[in-house]
């Protein structure tokens, strides 16, 4: 997979409501776009996944609503709430309003700056209703998923964004109530063709955003250094003078680098989810200056995204060299090779890792 390890630059505010359907074109079917936010409450160690795919050959959709609690969601029925229906019809697109046939509901509020979440669930007894203003630019994005790199046809010009948001309201589950007031990234793509098949020859791929304010935020994503002794050493064939970050940016008081080395080293990993729960991240931004980032999760959940690929979304409570703290969310995936390797090992085997 080859890096796009550049200095990111902004997208239009409209992107954010830019979700053609393949009208007479002769779309590869396997073509998506996608809209994802998501919100933590870590004081209740709660996390939750919203999020749309687009299939506008079809035209189909799928997606919903994920919520978690703590470290031992192994499985889908393990999640405190969901309701991610896999078929949907083309969602109701009404303006700026987009809605989805289980209700998720994106009211796209003022592109580019600010969006409302909602959903009541069937029975009523779970719900969410937040605002999300942004803290960040929305910036443009390079491929996340493998293989969009080699797919995707630059003729019908595929991109992708993701911003830091203020995210604040209130969310229900099962009757309990929580007050929402955290920071949390929300993505995108449109017209990436993510074939996911199986086989793909890549390392788990890590998603790390963190906000600790104005003057420091921070995403990157990519897989773990080869000199921490990784638990895919020797699966992967991974050269080791090539960039192990796919993509990063760092924003500081108005101003965006460039981020021009990720070091991230996995200390240790869930026994049955396999994820990272503890990691560090080292960062060299364009004027050398590097930034230190430790990690943990204190959620972590498997939730169902993409059937192919192993999808595991967390919350992490990271902290920065000053010792300030912030909390969002830390998602992984990988493909078979790797999550048969992790399943064969046996849960001692892989409780720890990485170097110190």
């Amino acid at each position: 997979m080859e890096s796009e390890a550049t200095l990111p630059i902004t997208q239009a505010p409209e992107t954010d409501l830019l979700i053609p359907l393949r009208g007479d074109r002769d779309w590869d079917p396997y073509t998506v776009h996608t809209h994802y936010f998501g919100l933590s409450v870590p004081e209740a160690r709660l996390g939750a996944f919203f999020y749309i795919r687009y299939q506008p050959a079809f035209p189909l959709s799928q997606g919903g609503v994920c919520i978690f609690r703590g470290t031992d969601n192994v499985t889908f029925g393990d999640l405190e709430f969901l309701d991610y229906r896999v078929t949907m019809p083309w969602p109701e697109i009404d303006g700026s309003v987009i809605t989805t046939a289980n209700g998720l509901c994106i009211e796209f509020v003022e592109p580019g700056r600010k969006a409302r979440i909602s959903y009541s669930s069937p029975d009523g007894e779970t719900s969410l209703d937040v605002v999300q203003e942004a803290v960040t630019p929305l910036l443009a994005r390079g491929h996340v998923m493998p293989g969009e790199e080699r797919d995707s046809d630059p003729a019908e010009h595929p991109g992708g964004s993701e911003q830091f948001m203020h995210a604040t309201g209130e969310l229900v589950l099962r009757g309990e109530r929580f007050e929402v007031d955290c920071f949390a990234p929300r993505d995108r793509s449109w017209r990436q063709v993510r074939a996911e098949a199986p086989g793909m020859q890549v390392p788990p791929v890590g998603w790390t955003p963190m906000y600790f304010g104005d003057d420091l935020a921070f995403n990157q994503v990519g897989y773990e250094a080869p000199d921490t002794e990784p638990a895919w050493t020797g699966l992967y064939d991974v050269p080791s003078d090539r960039p192990t970050h796919h993509f990063a940016w760092l924003y500081t008081n108005g101003e965006l680098r460039e981020i021009t080395r990720v070091r991230r080293n996995v200390l240790e990993r869930h026994p049955e989810l396999f994820a990272a729960t503890r990691q560090e991240v080292e960062a060299e931004d364009e004027r050398g200056t590097l930034h230190r980032f430790s990690g943990q999760a204190i959620a972590m959940a498997a939730v169902p995204a993409w059937p192919n690929v192993t999808f595991r979304d967390s919350v992490y409570r990271w902290a920065d060299e000053r010792g300030r703290i912030a909390h969002a969310t830390y998602q992984e995936l990988w493909f078979d090779a790797y999550q048969r390797r992790m399943y064969r090992r046996g849960p001692v085997a892989i409780s720890t890792g990485g170097t110190q």
